[in-house]
């Protein structure tokens, strides 16, 4: 019930509100809201793409909106909105990733520093993906103005060693994430080695440091629990063999990721476990090991790999946010959807979870689509939730519009769009879907693709009003011409599931 509210009043906010001159909107009535659930509105509206410089100025009222935990994950919105809505706020957390370019870490860190309270109560801050300042505007603020800060994610940034320097400084940092930043040598962080518990160090492309340089420092961080050196580029580095043999090296080690790296043996991982028998968590996906019983990942020890349905899940969940690892976990996960017998919507949602990650990343969709085929085609599909169907429809949807081009994906979307309860009672865009379905049709030739094609529009058609109907072929006339000239639509409905039996979808090029 509360996501549907969540969902109802994201959706209409403008019902709820008066809009500023400045065209920023306001609520219309003085409603102080539980302080979770204003965290929970704006995480909301950041999912479903509704927080801009407009919506994000109900969060102005502090008094009535009060934020702790702020999700504006892949929003767009200026600095200037950001600073007057949402740093006036006490926060304790602010997840700020993959935000538009328009709002640098420079302006957040500004912002932040603005107010006092901030600058002792921000805990967590997570700066995934964005740029450290305009070029018109050089960055002049700094990390250790945060002083309250515990966790800071700074992946996929444009970060230098001067900057570490900075972080290091902090007093009460206990979590660090590095991820594919610029960063050459680790020195710095021996600044925190009687308090750094998590340490992400996932693909460092530029790292100067020998495997001996680099462990020597690793080494010395005795309260170390969580430890990532795993790289989906799978450059070959023998930093994983000599740290599993490194004897009595962090003792303190309850999570080790090694995911990508060579040179790594069932033998190796089982020998420095058994030596931590309070460890959690080992990440062998891509690493050739984690095929021993011991490494299953169905007990206390959960493990990334590709041995079987266990660590693969697993692998999805962990690394959604990587599309190396990622595209890996859906290859393996395409063999084992071949097989199966029943409903999974516990996987489709992992699935899910890749392509809403990575949209314009062609080998994830690709193998994604694959595999949502697998797990939605001929019966599976009445078994899955209609929400969550209508969920990776749109992705779909999304795939064909971004990768035009690209037959072998568009061939397994359709493949998915193929199915009767997908097509009948499904909540989608079906306009949408018309068109891109019509527009294939213009630039492929083969005929079991097309007859697939023209029942799926047949059905489509049904659906869509008059307005849509005459628009789309007024569009598309040269379409319209060839669906003409199938004697039957009627017909190529009824053997809808006929028409796939003899595809499939795939994961290669």
């Amino acid at each position: 019930m509360l996501y549907l509210c969540l969902s109802y009043v994201s959706g209409n906010l403008e019902k709820f509100c008066v809009k500023h001159a400045d065209g920023s909107l306001c609520l219309r009535d003085s409603l102080l809201f539980p302080q979770e659930l204003a965290d929970q509105l704006l995480a909301k509206m950041a999912t479903e793409g509704l927080l801009n410089d407009s919506t994000v100025g109900v969060f102005r009222s502090c008094e009535y909106l009060r934020l702790r935990r702020a999700c504006i994950r892949t929003a767009r919105i200026s600095a200037e909105a950001f600073q007057r809505a949402l740093c006036p706020h006490r926060l304790l957390e602010l997840d700020a990733a993959r935000v538009n370019a328009d709002l640098t870490i420079s302006d957040i860190l500004q912002g932040l520093a603005s107010n006092k309270h901030c600058q002792e109560s921000l805990q967590r801050l997570v700066l995934t993906g964005l740029t450290m300042s305009s070029l018109e505007e050089p960055s002049h603020h700094r990390f250790s103005s945060l002083q309250g800060l515990r966790s800071l994610s700074l992946a996929n940034v444009d970060f230098y060693d001067a900057g570490l320097a900075d972080v290091c400084s902090l007093p009460r940092l206990e979590s660090l994430d590095l991820s594919n930043t610029s960063v050459t040598n680790l020195s710095p962080l021996l600044g925190l080695r009687e308090r750094l518990r998590s340490l992400t160090l996932h693909q460092l492309k530029r790292l100067e440091m020998s495997t001996a340089q680099l462990l020597a420092v690793i080494g010395q961080l005795e309260a170390l629990q969580h430890l990532d050196i795993s790289d989906d580029k799978q450059f070959t580095s023998d930093v994983a063999r000599q740290l599993l043999g490194e004897p009595g090296i962090l003792p303190a080690l309850v999570s080790l990721d090694v995911s990508g790296r060579k040179q790594v043996t069932d033998a190796a991982v089982k020998a420095f476990v058994e030596e931590r028998p309070g460890m959690t968590f080992v990440g062998l996906l891509a690493t050739d090991a984690g095929f021993s019983d011991f490494l299953n990942g169905e007990g206390i020890l959960k493990v990334t790999g590709e041995a079987n349905e266990t660590q693969i899940c697993e692998s999805l969940l962990r690394y959604s946010e990587r599309d190396g690892f990622v595209r890996e976990a859906l290859f393996h996960l395409f063999s084992l959807t071949h097989v199966m017998e029943k409903p999974r919507p516990d996987i489709l949602k992992l699935v899910i979870l890749g392509m809403k990650n990575h949209p314009a990343t062609l080998n994830v969709q690709l193998a994604a689509s694959a595999c949502v085929f697998n797990l939605t085609k001929q019966d599976l599909a009445a078994g899955m939730p209609v929400r969550l169907l209508g969920t990776v429809t749109q992705l779909l949807l999304e795939a064909m519009r971004t990768f035009p081009n690209h037959q072998q994906l568009q061939k397994n979307c359709l493949l998915s769009l193929c199915s009767d309860r997908i097509l009948q009672e499904v909540p989608f865009n079906r306009f949408e879907a018309a068109k891109l379905v019509m527009q294939w049709l213009c630039n492929h030739e083969d005929q079991n693709m097309q007859r697939m094609a023209v029942a799926i529009i047949s059905i489509l058609a049904a659906k869509l009003s008059t307005e849509q109907t005459a628009q789309l072929g007024a569009e598309l006339f040269i379409v319209k011409v060839r669906l003409f000239k199938h004697p039957s639509f009627t017909q190529l409905a009824i053997d809808l599931h006929a028409h796939t039996r003899g595809e499939e979808a795939t994961v290669n090029y």
